[in-house]
């Protein structure tokens, strides 16, 4: 019996490139998108994935949302908070809704999609959760107080439910993509992503199937003693 797998954000970017792994693995899957119905309905069309639509920083839009997912594919066993989102300014100029903006969808949402089926997978004895951070939730960057908090948060929060769902047959795995050749990256200035590409050592930008291939790894069977740890997939951005 296939795995069923969640992937919220898992209609664009590298959501959407982690939704088309997990099916090619035999996983059923179901992605989450906030609010592009066009981008939603042409990735159902092109893949056969069914997507939902709410705001993973709603705890009640989640919960509903999950159970509808439930109710059409059965329980969930796979998690990918993948859902993020920036607002970046700099800290001076950082208003109040900027701020909680990011932390309600990166972080609270990560809390609203893992919480309503942590339950189940506590009573089957099995759970995959895989959560996406950041290079920069690892090493901090200009104008990103706020994501960069998240997505630090978001390592905490898998060591932490790592230590609580081992006994329970449940994994809780980070993986940091550092800079990937997504529409948001590819629509900034090429001088700017010229200077991006310039501080990789790999010397280009991560593709979304390099992502998505760690998440698959993550949710499969034989991952199953890897827990609380993450996956940095930057082309070697080391830093302190």
């Amino acid at each position: 019996m296939s795995r069923v797998a969640l992937v919220t954000g898992g209609s664009r970017g590298i959501g959407e490139a982690i939704s088309k792994a997990l099916q090619a693995a035999g996983c059923t899957v179901a992605a989450t998108y906030a609010g592009n119905d066009e981008a939603a309905a042409k990735f159902t069309e092109e893949t056969g994935i069914k997507t939902y639509k709410w705001n993973v920083g709603d705890y009640e839009e989640s919960k509903a949302g999950i159970a509808q997912v439930e109710a059409d594919l059965g329980p969930i066993d796979i998690v990918v908070a993948n859902a993020g989102i920036t607002r970046d300014a700099p800290f001076h100029k950082m208003t109040p809704e900027q701020w909680q903006q990011v932390i309600d969808t990166n972080l609270t949402g990560v809390f609203n999609t893992v919480h309503p089926v942590w339950p189940g997978m506590r009573e089957r004895k099995f759970g995959r959760v895989i959560v996406i951070s950041s290079v920069n939730g690892q090493k901090g960057q200009f104008a990103q107080v706020n994501y960069a908090a998240t997505k630090a948060g978001d390592i905490g929060i898998v060591r932490s439910l790592a230590q609580e769902g081992a006994r329970a047959g449940i994994t809780a795995n980070a993986v940091c993509p550092g800079y990937i050749a997504t529409e948001m990256v590819m629509a900034v200035p090429e001088k700017v992503r010229e200077s991006i590409i310039a501080g990789i050592p790999a010397g280009r930008l991560g593709e979304p199937e390099e992502i998505a291939r760690c998440v698959a790894f993550l949710a499969s069977d034989d991952a199953g003693f890897i827990n609380g740890s993450t996956i940095s997939a930057n082309g070697a951005q080391f830093f302190g």
